[in-house]
């Protein structure tokens, strides 16, 4: 019998957290960061206390209370032995977004990833160039000692960094093994040593289902969707669409899981079709809109969309070179597309420049040894880019904003190209921006401010990276599965209406088949 335990995920967007069982072994579908869960408890400015390791989560219920985390994030007064400890072969990740992947670095070390490619040097890319903390470090870890009390845990500063096995969905590339093998920084003085897990194909690992792997379209490059075989033959779609140029190999995986029993979906607009995720058909019609909304433009472009969205830089790549300007990236993002190329070869990083930031690079280990050595002559300062601004377009986000103090734009376009607002906090977000642009006077495409200082978007900006309603049904009319588990949506009632065998769980519900 396999046996399918939503933990997380079931009864809103994100979090997946799934796990399948047979003959006293399992696999968990993602194991990512609830962030509506999180939003309940925390916001910027209260976050969970690093110095507890899971403590926090596991009091507020927003990891599974199961024996399956890290030893060295549980401080001595949670005691873990009173939850299950169910034998975890792998976790099978769909892709490094974060409310898929999130929260895979409080699981036991000993628990391997199963990603493509793609996914793993993301993964790893994230980490290189961001701040370090208890849930998100996915791929790598530092351990933690706890102090005299027990209560407290910290970073052992002598111990090295110890990375996560992992097994890739296609045999590595050597571009790819030695990405993984190193960390910028490792060979300081007093650097932590940093020691490097197998990358080994999928094929090699040990999992108790017969797992195939599929490339999937999503607003992120990696997306892979998984058939597992076992006593029952379950499908997963992680997030995927079918708009995009990987919409054929998208509909390949479903024509192969025909034969499944079960399909776990994802459904985030079947709740909310018209909402958050934007109605633009597909990233021609993104691109055609930003194309026209960049035309005979005095002064600074600045085109904002989600950092790990590379086919909408490529879009703006696109519309750079149309318009005569470079396309500006900021120094992370050149990392993620370094990372990329050391995983399929693919060199996207030689048409674009990098934004000077005014930091300090030489303690961005990843920037000073990896981007500079990389892009060193593709920096652009803030005072070329003032001097010049007709010959730029400048990807920021909401979080760059503070450079353009820098830059001081003297007018200009700001292209809003990313998904709506769906929280009241990111309503403040966009006002906030509004600020920001009217302060330089930019004229704002892709949102406005409305009526009682809501923000008003233009869907024909942004594109989902999520399956229409009419997609929805047409691949699980061809699916025909005999149990339906929607996840990752609010939507439940449109499931229930529209199909057959549609089993609607809460998180910790539990299916047989």
């Amino acid at each position: 019998m396999t046996t399918i335990t939503v933990h997380d995920g079931a009864q809103g967007i994100g979090g997946n957290k799934i796990l399948l069982e047979e003959h006293g072994k399992g696999v968990f579908l993602d194991f990512g960061k609830n962030f509506g869960t999180y939003g309940i408890y925390y916001e910027e400015f209260l976050k969970n206390r690093d110095t507890r390791g899971i403590h926090d989560l596991v009091q507020l219920d927003l990891v599974p209370k199961l024996d399956i985390y890290r030893p060295d994030l549980v401080p001595s007064d949670l005691d873990m032995k009173v939850f299950s400890r169910p034998e975890i072969a792998a976790v099978l990740l769909s892709h490094a977004h974060v409310d898929h992947s999130g929260n895979i670095g409080l699981l036991d070390m000993s628990i391997p990833i199963v990603a493509s490619p793609l996914s793993l040097a993301i993964l790893k890319g994230i980490q290189d160039s961001g701040m370090s903390a208890v849930d998100s470090d996915a791929y790598y870890t530092s351990p933690r000692l706890p102090d005299d009390s027990g209560f407290m845990l910290n970073s052992d500063r002598k111990s090295p960094h110890i990375c996560r096995e992992s097994y890739c969905t296609t045999a590595p590339c050597d571009g790819l093994v030695g990405f993984l093998s190193r960390r910028p920084g490792q060979d300081g003085k007093n650097a932590k040593k940093y020691e490097p897990a197998a990358c080994l194909p999928l094929d090699n690992a040990a999992l108790p289902f017969r797992v195939t792997a599929y490339d999937v379209d999503h607003s992120i490059f990696g997306a892979t969707a998984y058939i597992l075989e076992g006593d029952a033959t379950v499908a997963y779609t992680g997030d995927f669409r079918l708009h995009g140029r990987l919409g054929e190999q998208t509909m390949d995986f479903f024509h192969r899981a025909k034969d499944a029993s079960v399909l776990v979906t994802e459904g985030t607009r079947a709740g909310r079709d018209t909402g958050p995720e934007g109605t633009a058909s597909s990233e021609q019609t993104v691109y055609e809109t930003c194309r026209a909304a960049s035309d005979d433009v005095a002064g600074l472009i600045i085109a904002d969309f989600s950092p790990r969205n590379f086919e909408r830089l490529e879009t703006f790549l696109r519309i750079a070179g149309e318009t005569g300007r470079t396309l500006v990236v900021t120094a992370k993002d050149l990392y993620l597309l370094h990372a990329l190329e050391c995983a399929d070869g693919v060199c996207r990083s030689s048409p674009v420049a990098v934004y000077t930031e005014l930091t300090d690079r030489a303690k961005r280990k990843w920037e000073s040894e990896v981007v500079v050595g990389c892009a060193g002559s593709q920096y652009v300062s803030h005072e070329t880019l003032r001097a010049d601004p007709e010959s730029y377009i400048v990807c920021f986000s909401f979080y760059d904003m503070k450079n353009l103090l820098d830059i001081r734009p003297a007018g200009g376009v700001y292209i809003y190209s990313s998904c709506e607002a769906f929280s009241e906090e990111m309503e403040i977000d966009f006002r906030r921006l509004w600020q920001w642009t009217d302060r330089f006077n930019l004229e704002v495409r892709g949102f406005s401010i409305g009526e009682k200082e809501k923000p008003v978007f233009d869907s024909r900006y942004h594109a989902s990276g999520h399956a229409s309603r009419e997609d929805l049904a047409r691949v699980i009319d061809l699916v025909d599965p005999d149990i339906l588990v929607p996840v990752h949506t609010t939507g439940h009632a449109w499931f229930a209406d529209t199909f057959d065998g549609v089993r609607i769980v809460q998180d910790g519900g539990r299916i047989d088949v």
